[in-house]
């Protein structure tokens, strides 16, 4: 389960983030392109979801992230 507390730097505010547990498999960035993005480091999320389907491609990404580092609970 995701860490908000352990959030990557990249992450833009909102509800979805990545956080210090990424192993940048790129698994998200390919669920959704236009809300993660890959880093030096670590995944992140570069834009909020705003439609409907933006925010099953995160939830998707979320689900299917094999560490776990995704947090759909931020700020």
């Amino acid at each position: 389960m995701a860490d908000k507390s352990r959030k990557t730097s990249g992450n833009v505010p909102g509800k979805y983030y990545v956080d210090e547990e990424c192993i940048l498999c790129n698994d998200c960035v390919e669920r959704a392109p236009e809300n993660f993005v890959s880093g030096d480091q670590y995944a992140c999320v570069k834009k909020q979801p705003t439609t409907p389907d933006e925010e099953e491609q995160c939830q998707d990404a979320k689900d299917s992230c094999p560490v776990d580092a995704i947090g759909d609970d931020g700020e």
